[in-house]
């Protein structure tokens, strides 16, 4: 099994990102055979325009990742940007890409619904996507259960490009993370920086104690009994809590007579113990940049080795190497 996955530097990571994706990185590199994980550089251009802030973004992010617990003894771990050939790849895609396949894509589609404008670069966003997995002849592709579009998108490529030219590429499958949590931001919804709700990862302890109080609750007094599974707090508290201590709690929900401050304060307590040691890695990985910088470089290195072989076999076959 070869896996591949990519996440996009746009801000510094929340919680989010880590129990809907990240661990499940983590995991999986101890699973394949080879895993490769890249921070998508050159599609958070779609978003972000400031230099200098997707510079820092990307080294955090790269920072984040080892702290989390990305092994580079066990995962390729590189920057998007340092593949060109991967660029390359996707000129060649594009020219077998059926325009109505890219129309019908939702963040496309998202944006033309609510009268956003949508640039080229959202529009072929799913062809570099796809110039990802192929590139690497990634044959696993984790992703939530709405990403799956993606691969189906990466597939249909594929499938075109094998059918026109020969069989050139592998077809990857999605691998729907089901464990993958859905997690609610301080205001109930999705936890995602375009709310404005998120809890960052490393945000310093205090900072996590503060947002946890905002959490959205409801009016209910202390002595009601509450539903733990339409509870964002209780989602919250879940993540972090040991099973004994998550059923405890569910108890208590269900029996009544206590206050929403107490969940808050236990989950602030829990989170800030889970992420301890991962606070404490980034803080030596920040003071060491240069090691993070070698440990990409080496990364890039060898996802160029594996990306110019498929590059190569893609041009072959459709003659541009004569």
């Amino acid at each position: 099994m070869r896996v591949l996955s990519g996440i996009q530097p746009t801000g510094r990571f929340h919680w989010g990102n880590y129990f809907g994706a990240i661990r499940q990185y983590v995991q999986l590199q101890y699973q394949a055979e080879e895993a490769f994980y890249f921070i998508a550089n050159l599609h958070a251009l779609t978003t972000i325009r400031d230099r200098e802030l997707l510079k820092q973004y990307t080294l955090d992010a790269a920072i984040d990742l080892l702290a989390l617990g990305i092994d580079p003894d066990r995962a390729t771990l590189f920057v998007q940007s340092d593949v060109p050939q991967v660029c390359e790849l996707c000129w060649l895609l594009m020219t077998v890409t059926p325009m109505g396949l890219l129309e019908r894509c939702h963040a496309y589609k998202d944006k033309k619904a609510k009268g956003l404008p949508a640039d080229a670069g959202l529009f072929t966003y799913p062809v570099l996507q796809a110039a990802d997995i192929l590139a690497y002849d990634s044959d696993t592709v984790p992703v939530g259960e709405d990403q799956v579009q993606h691969i189906e998108v990466c597939r249909d490529v594929a499938q075109s490009f094998n059918s026109r030219f020969g069989p050139t590429f592998v077809l990857p499958e999605a691998r729907v993370m089901r464990d993958a949590a859905r997690v609610p931001g301080i205001d109930g919804e999705k936890m995602s920086k375009s709310y404005n709700n998120t809890i960052d990862i490393f945000d310093p302890p205090e900072v996590v104690r503060k947002k946890v109080m905002r959490i959205k609750t409801d009016c209910r007094p202390p002595e009601e009994p509450k539903d733990p599974d339409t509870d964002t707090l209780y989602q919250l508290y879940s993540l972090f809590a040991p099973p004994a201590e998550r059923e405890a709690m569910a108890a208590r929900y269900r029996q009544g007579g206590f206050g929403y401050a107490e969940v808050k304060t236990a989950l602030a307590d829990l989170a800030v113990n889970f992420f301890t040691e991962a606070r404490e890695r980034r803080r030596e990985l920040e003071a060491h940049p240069a090691r993070v910088r070698e440990i990409l470089g080496d990364g890039a290195a060898k996802a160029r080795r594996k990306a110019a072989e498929v590059l190569r076999r893609a041009k072959e076959a459709c003659g541009v190497i004569y």
